[in-house]
């Protein structure tokens, strides 16, 4: 099977507008993956199922990954004048930026036609809060479709053109999504009828005063 770089170079003659990005994973599974796009990915995707030389058929796993907002420290060295009229001294100078979260949905790639892969590729979404929308790669591969409503109901990423987008884990009046890093558990758990443990502790904040008898 081709490298990575040789399909990200082969995506990009094919879709010169789009964005490939080639994302290294430092772990020792080494599994690199293509960033693409959310406009070219549904396309390039097609293109990766149907390739001759690729004939990725199947995707094996479709999962998500919640970027919070992170705060970055540089660090740069500036010449500041010596009052004395001496050498300039040179002092670090420390300047913090907030760079902001994203979500990601992640696909598994596989032939069983030509039996090689992984290929992994993966969609960003513009942020964490109103802009998370990306398009659903159920119409080329019917294996996302349980997949990504799972990442809808965990993750809270809108897949554009999924046939039958709902939540599959939680109930359709659950707020949130668990699996996003700043999730917080409520205390009085409405689906636990006989709650016990750390459960109880965080549900007995919630019961009413016991009656004081006089």
């Amino acid at each position: 099977m081709e490298s990575l770089e040789q399909i990200r170079d082969r995506l990009l003659a094919r879709f010169p507008g789009a964005s490939i990005t080639l994302v290294t994973n430092p772990g020792p599974a080494a599994e690199h993956s293509l960033l693409l796009s959310a406009e070219h990915a549904r396309k390039i995707a097609m293109f990766l199922r149907d390739d001759a030389a690729l004939q990725l058929d199947y995707c094996s796993n479709a999962t998500g990954i919640d970027w919070p907002d992170k705060e970055v420290v540089e660090t740069k060295k500036v010449a500041v004048p010596d009052p004395a009229g001496g050498p300039d001294k040179v002092v670090e100078e420390k300047t913090t930026r907030l760079e902001p979260g994203y979500l990601e949905s992640v696909y598994h790639l596989y032939s069983m036609a030509l039996r090689h892969g992984p290929v992994v590729i993966r969609m960003r979404t513009v942020n964490r809060s109103n802009r998370v929308t990306l398009p659903s790669l159920t119409p080329v591969w019917r294996s996302c479709d349980f997949q990504e409503r799972e990442i809808y109901d965990l993750y809270g990423i809108v897949f554009d053109g999924h046939p039958d987008l709902r939540r599959l884990l939680m109930w359709d009046e659950f707020k949130d999504h668990p699996m996003r890093k700043d999730y917080v558990e409520p205390d009085d758990f409405e689906w636990e009828p006989t709650p016990h443990g750390a459960v109880l502790d965080r549900a007995k904040t919630h019961y009413p005063a016991p009656e004081v008898k006089p």
